[in-house]
């Protein structure tokens, strides 16, 4: 099972400019901002809509576990999660409360009062990382204006994709999330895709939604553009065991417990104050993601 880290960049010409502008902002800010802790960030809350697209019962995820998974977004980013405490002791310094927060909508497009949670049913079997499920014409259901809320599909996936994110400065009517529906769900309240089931896919996917690449830079030994991070040879599957060394990394090896990995659910525990800096520099910006 995987991500897809959707970029369209070779459908949509002007993306790259806009992605290397944002890149540029980025940088500006975490240098402006090196000398603060990430506690002096003003939090930031992301209003949500998750459109739960399903073709029977089972894919019909419930309005609770849409709020177990938005807990578990709120605990992981805050760093409050409960497996915190299993963060190596070599890591601990780097890791970061995000000052990132996110709530059910309360208001739709339309200023109308809304759980947040749209129940949707379709005919398709399963979606794939074309972005139909995105779409009502094709399957899906259209997505909430982009410059106020975080759209989150869940649906039933296919090809072993458990989920893929839209990086900022991608197409409004496509921004946004989509995971596999077994998928959703937290620590407390797992979801039914062991083990990917306790919500880190979707901790994982908005990190990429917030700017966030993967840990080995998606290369060889790559550069995931984060100081923090340790340089490391490939994505980790799993959950390996610690100090897992590669590109002369050691002593302490890669930081396999990371959001931006692929371990386990079970396995992930930490985000770090460059990454934190990443997605705080977002809401600075002109391409600045949703927020209240």
């Amino acid at each position: 099972s995987s991500d897809v880290c959707s970029s369209d960049l070779a459908n949509d010409p002007g993306m790259a400019a806009r992605m290397q502008q944002i890149e540029n902002q980025t940088n500006s800010f975490i240098a402006a901002h090196k000398y603060q802790t990430n506690s002096s960030q003003a939090i930031v809350t992301i209003p949500v809509v998750f459109h739960v697209v399903y073709a029977n019962a089972s894919q019909n995820i419930s309005d609770s576990q849409c709020q177990a998974q938005l807990n578990q977004l709120n605990l992981d980013y805050a760093r409050l999660n409960a497996d915190a405490s299993s963060t190596p002791s070599a890591f601990t310094g780097v890791a970061a409360n995000t000052q990132i927060q996110f709530c059910l909508a309360v208001r739709d497009p339309n200023g109308n009062a809304t759980t947040g949670v749209i129940h949707k049913s379709t005919t398709t079997s399963s979606f794939s990382s074309n972005d139909n499920v995105k779409r009502s014409s094709t399957g899906g259901d259209d997505a909430w204006d982009a410059s106020q809320y975080l759209n989150i599909w869940c649906c039933n996936l296919g090809g072993g994709l458990l989920g893929y994110a839209q990086f900022p400065g991608g197409a409004a009517a496509t921004d946004g999330v989509v995971f596999l529906y077994s998928s959703i769900g937290s620590v407390a309240q797992p979801g039914t895709y062991s083990p990917y089931n306790l919500g880190r896919t979707a901790t994982h996917e908005v990190g990429h939604w917030l700017n966030l690449r993967h840990i080995n830079g998606d290369t060889n030994c790559g550069n995931d553009l984060v100081s923090d991070t340790p340089t490391q040879q490939a994505l980790n599957f799993g959950c390996p065991a610690f100090p897992h060394v590669t590109c002369s990394n050691g002593p302490n090896g890669d930081m396999f417990m990371n959001y931006m990995d692929y371990t386990d659910d079970g396995c992930m525990n930490i985000f770090t104050a460059g990454q934190a800096a990443r997605m705080q520099a977002l809401f600075t910006t002109e391409i600045g993601r949703a927020h209240v």
